[in-house]
């Protein structure tokens, strides 16, 4: 089936983008979309970019590079990558700085309804869940051979299971007679594992919905990606860039959260007690500003009901370290 078959609504389009702050001053600026998707930011900041400016996406999965690759623009390119590659691939080109990064989290609704990718628990797919198919450990492979202990890590921490002991048990027993190849098997294991538990409140939620997005994080290593790329990008933000980020569930936005805080507060940043005395001149000095935390508004959310979990965090880079 083609990349375009599946439908994707980019989520705070004109958000992410105003955050960026493509004005006359940066409209001939290097920006970085480090998770091109369907395309729907990066072509929005092709639209605002001057003729000398330039952008540069990454994404891993090859639908999503099939789609970039339908952009007949000289200032654009892509890179079939992790955005942790970011700071190579702006080495490989000379760039020492850039004016914005964009990160929108997550998966894709193209990947949610492809029930081939192995990503949704609602239909019957291969159990993969690689954003790219072609590289790593499917959630199969994973699920079959991780340790209870591991598993029960992984749903708990990734997941925010409370049934994680439960589930990782059930797991294990069901392997031992036949191992999971199916996304329907495992979404089937945890509803049958976690059902006499839940409570009226859990009852508007598919009992695996936790679970699968435990493993996929775990398969994709997303929160580690996650720290790395912000790293990276605060390495590559040129003075008065912008960085923002999309996320869509509380352990990517928690991550987003502390790193922005304690590169805006010099106090966190020197890990220092609040109740010492020190000269605020002795104090390092804030890195980056922040500038908005950003929901989508009912209007979106009534379209696009995938959209109401976002957040939207965009900080400023500060003059701080450079000459």
């Amino acid at each position: 089936m083609s990349p375009s078959a599946f439908a994707h609504t980019t989520v705070l389009l004109d958000e992410a983008v105003d955050a960026l702050a493509l004005d006359d001053a940066r409209r001939d600026g290097r920006y970085i979309d480090g998770t091109f998707g369907r395309g729907g930011h990066s072509r929005r900041v092709l639209a605002r970019l001057g003729p000398d400016g330039r952008l540069l996406a990454f994404d891993r999965d090859p639908e999503a590079i099939a789609d970039a690759s339908r952009i007949d623009d000289p200032r654009f390119a892509i890179v079939h990558d992790r955005f942790t590659s970011m700071r190579d691939a702006c080495a490989a080109r000379g760039w020492s700085h850039v004016d914005g990064v964009l990160l929108d989290l997550g998966i894709s609704s193209p990947q949610i309804d492809d029930a081939s990718r192995g990503f949704s628990f609602r239909g019957d797919g291969p159990l993969d869940m690689r954003m790219d198919p072609t590289r790593g450990v499917s959630a199969a492979e994973w699920v079959n051979t991780a340790s209870i202990d591991e598993l029960e890590r992984v749903i708990r921490d990734h997941g925010e299971e409370r049934f994680a002991v439960s589930i990782a048990k059930a797991i294990v027993a069901r392997r031992a007679e036949r191992p999971f190849s199916r996304t329907r098997e495992l979404a089937d294991l945890v509803a049958d594992a976690v059902r006499t538990r839940r409570s009226r409140k859990d009852a508007a939620q598919d009992p695996a919905t936790r679970t699968f997005q435990a493993v996929r994080i775990h398969v994709n290593q997303e929160l580690e990606e996650l720290e790395e790329g912000l790293s990276q990008a605060m390495e590559l933000l040129a003075p008065g860039g912008r960085l923002a980020v999309i996320a869509f569930h509380s352990l990517e936005d928690r991550i987003v959260k502390r790193f922005i805080a304690a590169r805006a507060d010099p106090e966190r940043m020197a890990d220092l007690p609040r109740r010492l005395a020190i000269r605020a001149a002795d104090l390092p000095q804030p890195l980056l500003t922040p500038i908005a935390r950003i929901k989508p508004g009912d209007a979106e959310v009534a379209a696009n009901p995938r959209s109401r979990s976002a957040v939207l965090r965009v900080a400023q880079r500060t003059t701080v370290g450079f000459a």
